[in-house]
């Protein structure tokens, strides 16, 4: 069976540095959970907290209501996928997935049967003789899979499992461990700094910085209404721009730097006021017009470079005002704008995000910071 996992107000130290301060989250029953966020920002040591490979110096961690703070990691039943694999090099396919049934007191028979479902289950049962040496990364990878799944534990803990492969087996194995995972049902948390390996898999996500989770919940609400800076930056790509916001007849204007406006009203009641903000615009959020088509709205910008990517095509472009921005337009046969060609740019205005300058979070409404029974919490103020 799987179980929820809940911590509350997590400590970690290590001598006089604390790299995570003071972190509280839940994560559901059978949810695949990615913590998610750049190198040492703290993800793997949560996840080692939760193995019970590292010590906790605050707070509790509990699978369902059972406190497991000071249980030996061999007793909290979980099974872990690791970067490198660790699968045994003298042992063949069967012999390693069938390794830890060693452990669950069932007969030869039993323990075949259950190696030969899960070998099934992650397409490597005709490999079942083979010697590791004998098998590309994926495969090895779908065994280390099929090894943590085949003793049926409570949690499966993965930390950066798919970084050891190419870009084409990445997206392979990516597809197949979400596959299994809701077939399984399995409480699963998954540790990894690819922000499109965690959007392609995750029923929820936590983006975390220095130890702090900046933003818990759905890959969509994560994209469309990041909670600060870091996650709209970290999270996709994003143009940051200097704005004004300004008020008038009761209607609240986005103005930029060379007076370009456009009405916004997704922004929270409390923050409709004139005050500096800055912009974030992701790429495919721009809209690019002929200069010449007449029209005076926009902002004038000149494309520097462009690189065509087969669907769509990545525009460089420098605005009036000297800022920088990065466009995705969708391609068109024979039509790429050639660089120094001078062209006229407006904003999706929906989609945009806007940030306070000194906070860094976000002015807009529906912002999630939660969903359904499982909350993550943000303990910033």
């Amino acid at each position: 069976m799987s179980v929820a996992i809940t911590i509350d107000h997590a400590i970690k130290r290590y001598g006089n540095v604390t790299v995570i301060p003071d972190l509280s989250l839940s994560i559901r029953d059978g949810e695949l959970f990615t913590l998610l966020g750049p190198s040492g920002c703290g993800k793997t040591t949560l996840l080692r907290m939760i193995a019970g490979f590292n010590s906790i110096e605050g707070g509790t961690f509990r699978f369902n209501d059972k406190v497991i703070n000071n249980m030996e990691p061999g007793k909290r039943d979980i099974g872990m996928v690791f970067q490198n694999y660790a699968i045994f090099p003298n042992m063949s396919v069967r012999k390693n997935v069938e390794f830890g049934l060693k452990y669950k007191n069932l007969s030869k028979t039993e323990a075949h049967k259950e190696a030969d479902k899960f070998m099934k289950l992650v397409h490597v049962d005709e490999y079942a003789e083979r010697m590791p040496d004998r098998l590309s990364g994926g495969q090895q990878q779908r065994v280390a899979l099929a090894r943590a799944l085949v003793i049926k534990p409570d949690v499966l803990l993965m930390d950066e499992p798919l970084s050891n492969l190419d870009a084409k087996l990445r997206v392979e194995m990516r597809t197949v461990i979400k596959e299994i995972q809701h077939q399984v049902g399995i409480t699963t948390v998954y540790v990894t700094h690819d922000q499109e390996e965690a959007m392609a898999i995750s029923d929820r996500i936590a983006v975390m910085k220095d130890g702090v989770i900046h933003h818990c919940s759905e890959p969509k609400n994560i994209y469309q209404r990041p909670a600060d800076l870091f996650v709209a930056t970290f999270i996709g790509k994003s143009n940051l721009l200097k704005a004004q916001l300004r008020v008038a007849d009761g209607k609240t204007y986005l103005v930029l730097s060379n007076g370009y406006e456009e009405e916004i009203s997704s922004l929270r009641a409390e923050e409709c006021k004139d005050r500096e903000v800055t912009l974030s615009v992701r790429p495919e959020e721009i809209i690019v017009m002929p200069e010449s088509d007449g029209k005076s709205r926009g902002m004038k910008a000149t494309i520097n470079d462009s690189v065509f990517l087969g669907s769509n095509t990545h525009y460089f472009v420098t605005l009036e005002t000297g800022e920088k921005a990065e466009i995705i337009q969708e391609s068109e046969i024979d039509s790429i704008i050639p660089p120094g060609t001078n062209v006229r740019l407006t904003l999706k205005v929906k989609k945009i995000n806007l940030f306070d300058p000194e906070t860094t979070k976000s002015l807009m409404k529906g912002v999630k910071n939660s969903t359904g029974s499982a909350v993550c919490v943000d303990n910033r103020g």
